[in-house]
């Protein structure tokens, strides 16, 4: 799932040497919707240590893909007419090359295709660190609820650090020389203080601002390139809005926007 794959060891890391940019995170946006992500995974290559969702077992996931079909990011649908997604994703983007899938297992088949009628970035967003990292998208139609299609809760309460949450999506299953997801995968994880995040990203933890969230890193098991925008859920409540990492299942932490410090201004536009 979320991010470029890089193979890093843990000294290396460490050593602050060699280490992938946020803009390489930006650059797996765009890399995935080009292809120039491998398209079919190998048996052994579901997502880093996660498991393939069952119909209905996320209905609140969105795959945002480009008018050729090619899934580019994840989303939250929220309501009836607007998804949440990372302002990474949606920058730059037009209506027409904006696509949100709902009711999805298949990466490429089934769910359900709506058009965009607007896509709103925070306006605090920068590029540079990732900061106030997310969007809104507003469907062109109504979208009918289902057993494969609900809604999530937006969380409006403060989550610290020993709470178990989910991470779902359709990004890269291996690390490294992974593909894109053919079906939905999803891993449990288990979110970190702020503090403890800044920490364990080193000098990369100065973008861990406080409208940030993070999961603790796990070495085999995580998220990676092509998540970004996708939902942190704990219980039936989104608490984050994947945003960056370093590297894939190596053990450092991940990192999401709040779902509690955007609130207001997510539903500001409902």
């Amino acid at each position: 799932m979320f991010r470029i794959i890089l193979l890093l060891s843990i000294g290396t890391v460490a050593l602050g040497n060699n280490l992938p940019t946020i803009q390489d995170f930006v650059a797996g946006v765009k890399a995935a919707e080009d292809g120039l992500l491998p398209e079919e995974p190998s048996l052994e290559s579901l997502i880093i240590g996660g498991q393939t969702a069952s119909p209905g077992q996320f209905p609140y996931i969105a795959s945002l893909r480009s008018s050729g079909n090619a899934h580019f990011c994840g989303g939250i649908l929220a309501n009836n007419r607007w998804i949440v997604s990372a302002a990474h994703c949606t920058i730059g983007r037009s209506l027409a090359n904006t696509i949100s899938v709902l009711g999805a297992i298949s990466r490429t088949t089934g769910g359900t295709r709506f058009n965009s009628a607007r896509i709103v970035n925070h306006p605090s967003y920068v590029s540079s660190t990732l900061a106030f990292d997310v969007s809104v998208v507003q469907t062109s139609t109504s979208v009918g609820f289902t057993n494969t299609i609900q809604p999530i809760a937006l969380g409006s309460a403060f989550v610290g650090g020993g709470v178990t949450a989910v991470v779902s999506g359709w990004g890269i299953t291996a690390h490294p020389g992974g593909s894109l997801a053919a079906n939905l995968q999803f891993v449990n994880v288990q979110t970190i203080t702020n503090a403890q995040c800044r920490s364990n990203l080193g000098a990369s933890g100065n973008n861990v601002f406080d409208h940030k969230i993070c999961n603790a890193g796990m070495v085999g098991r995580g998220p990676c390139s092509a998540d970004s925008g996708g939902p942190l859920a704990a219980g039936n409540t989104a608490i984050g809005i994947v945003s960056w990492g370093i590297g894939c299942a190596n053990g450092f932490a991940d990192v999401y926007d709040r779902v509690s410090s955007h609130r207001s201004w997510i539903i500001g536009h409902f």
